[in-house]
């Protein structure tokens, strides 16, 4: 993880890193010193009956999201971001500074103002947050930024929540509450101003201050991307998953597990912690690309251990109860509860970074922060629904850990209808899976697949998952042409047809459908796509290349496009091989996690890729090792 923590150190993120997580712990700090006053201190404030006011107050923070999100959007396309970012942070200092006169004269529509502001102020910074991290980092270092970014803040919100209860019970005088958040507001302006330049995609933009037409609007510019769109509501979905999980954390912890309002504390800390680790675990198992791929790991992870919890769950209150925090870690089934609220973060974290890498790298540029914006939007509407429907659930006499299987199996037919969707994201995980426990990939020269534009890569074929072993090594997806009968296997060939694979037969056995895979080819790379295919036109039974067919040399005729040759070493004798027999017929031939290496070569002009030619650059990429 060396690469992502010397993100902290670099101008160009360590200021925005620091901005931002003070900003959240502010945030939460004001947040819950409020909450806790209005819960014990009601009386002296107003007549209104506490647990009235605590909703009050969470709906009084989401509000501007609802009606600013789509302005802070436009803003931030139109601004400079690093401008913008030093503007909200001033803006926090006079919210606190509001803040203050409201515990100063003990003004409850004051401090609620405060409040009210403070979700303006996020909503602001939202936008700039995650659309500033492209311009800043490189594709290599999204992933590793984004994962700096979520642990920072939900160990920001952890230890905000934690300070701001803290100081609401321990402080004689609550304009103390405001003295803290007045101080971290400067520190914030401070750091705030460390932040390089960001220059403004959209300068001509119109800002428009109607917030319905332009959220609608937002939204759209979300909806022209498929798979951006459908990031956006698989990470909305994870704030209502995981908002409905901390919610319920206080009374879980005093009616379920028994114990005291220290439990509370531990519940939060360990999802919190949880969601750290995994987001960090995020770049190093991502090999610093975005690797989606890791999106379905994660939600089966928050399926399977949201259910483990409902089970977990004790059905009768430990006698002694409320017990102390060592009284509740004394009972055996309170490490079960803690092990699977860990692993929920843990595979949370798997689950929403790759998600915001994915819109941020997708988006336009000129519209990356309102679609950011939208994003927004949605989760806001998502937690507030979440909300609601968890409370409907509960007032009807369902229990929370049942409501957590219920949430748990809605998770899973959510993943389930997304990945049905755009399959892409369920093939990332299988090529992802298979380098990941099968084998271990080494890669060398990745860099000369081009990032964008089309060309046509060339590989020898070894074995039934070569394409799944270069689809994980690229970051670009792949159209593969491979013959028409592995293209109709009933597993691996289920795979391949949702890759978009191109079928293709010898003239002699289908004469049109050969004809049918060189037009559909040519169509890929008129429309910019990489197209992959195996000139030997088979998977070597003796481990070495058969002599190269003339396919390639036809299709850069048609369509001059650059070919990248390719050699996968290390192959040769796996499960999926064809040494000393059928293939995938003795489990296990080389055991687990032996060693496979893709080495990628240098571009060939299409006037040099003949057969010969070709065929003498593979071997010598592949080299000795089979």
């Amino acid at each position: 993880m060396s690469s992502q923590f010397g993100l902290l150190k670099a101008r160009r993120f360590g200021p925005f890193f620091a901005t931002q997580f003070l900003g959240a712990f502010n945030d939460n700090l004001f947040k819950n010193a409020l909450v806790v006053l209005l819960t014990f201190q009601a009386a002296s404030w107003t007549a209104i009956r506490p647990e009235v006011l605590t909703n009050i107050a969470a709906g009084t923070f989401i509000l501007p999201f609802f009606l600013f999100s789509a302005t802070a959007g436009q803003l931030a396309d139109k601004y400079d971001k690093a401008r913008l970012a030093r503007l909200v942070k001033l803006l926090e200092v006079l919210i606190m500074g509001l803040a203050l006169l409201g515990f100063a004269i003990h003004s409850l529509p004051i401090l609620f103002a405060a409040l009210f502001l403070l979700g303006l102020h996020s909503t602001l910074f939202g936008p700039v947050k995650y659309a500033i991290l492209p311009q800043h980092l490189r594709e290599s270092e999204l992933v590793g930024g984004n994962a700096l970014v979520e642990a920072g803040t939900f160990v920001a919100i952890l230890i905000g929540t934690l300070a701001g209860g803290l100081l609401a019970g321990a402080a004689h005088q609550p304009t103390w509450v405001a003295i803290a958040g007045l101080l971290i507001a400067v520190l914030g302006y401070l750091c705030s101003r460390g932040i390089p330049a960001a220059a403004a995609p959209a300068p001509e933009l119109v800002v428009s201050l109607n917030p319905i037409s332009e959220t609608w609007r937002n939204v759209g510019f979300a909806r022209q991307n498929r798979t951006v769109f459908l990031s956006i509501l698989g990470i909305s979905w994870f704030w209502l998953y995981g908002a409905l999980f901390l919610a319920q954390f206080p009374a879980y912890a005093r009616f379920v597990l028994g114990g005291d309002e220290t439990s509370v504390t531990l519940l939060l800390a360990v999802f919190t912690v949880g969601i750290g680790v995994g987001s960090l675990l995020c770049e190093r198992l991502s090999a610093g690309q975005v690797e989606i791929g890791l999106v379905p790991f994660g939600s089966i992870g928050l399926t399977l251990f949201g259910i483990d919890i409902a089970f977990a769950s004790p059905t009768l209150l430990p006698p002694g109860a409320p017990l102390s925090l060592s009284g509740l870690l004394a009972l055996a089934g309170t490490w079960r509860v803690l092990l699977d609220l860990f692993a929920l973060g843990l595979f949370g974290g798997f689950f929403i970074v790759p998600l915001y890498a994915l819109i941020q790298l997708r988006s336009p540029v000129d519209q990356r922060a309102r679609i950011i914006a939208a994003n927004n939007i949605l989760n806001a509407l998502f937690m507030v629904v979440g909300s609601l429907a968890a409370a409907g659930l509960l007032g009807d006499g369902l229990t929370i850990p049942a409501l957590f299987g219920v949430a748990a199996l809605c998770n899973a037919a959510v993943a389930v209808y997304i990945y049905s969707l755009v399959p892409e994201f369920m093939l990332r995980f299988v090529a992802w899976l298979l380098i990941h426990s099968f084998y271990r990939l080494r890669q060398s020269g990745i860099g000369n697949i081009p990032e964008e534009g089309p060309a046509v890569l060339i590989c020898n074929h070894v074995s039934f998952v070569d394409p799944l072993v270069i689809a994980a090594a690229s970051r670009r997806p792949i159209r593969f042409v491979m013959d028409h009968r592995i293209h109709r296997l009933p597993l691996i060939g289920f795979v391949f047809r949702h890759m978009r694979a191109i079928p293709i037969a010898p003239a002699r056995e289908d004469a049109a459908m050969m004809e049918a895979a060189f037009e559909e080819v040519a169509q890929a790379l008129a429309a910019g796509e990489l197209v992959a295919i195996f000139p030997e036109g088979r998977i070597t039974d003796t481990g070495e290349l058969y002599p190269f067919r003339p396919g390639v040399q036809r299709i850069v005729g048609r369509t001059p496009v650059p070919v990248i040759p390719m050699a996968l070493q290390g192959l040769w004798g796996s499960f999926f091989s064809r040494k000393d027999g059928p293939a995938m017929s003795r489990p296990l031939r080389r055991g687990i996690f032996s060693r496979i290496a893709l080495t990628v070569g240098t571009p060939v002009a299409p006037a040099a890729a003949t057969p010969e030619n070709l065929q003498q650059i593979v071997a010598g990429l592949r080299g000795d090792w089979r």
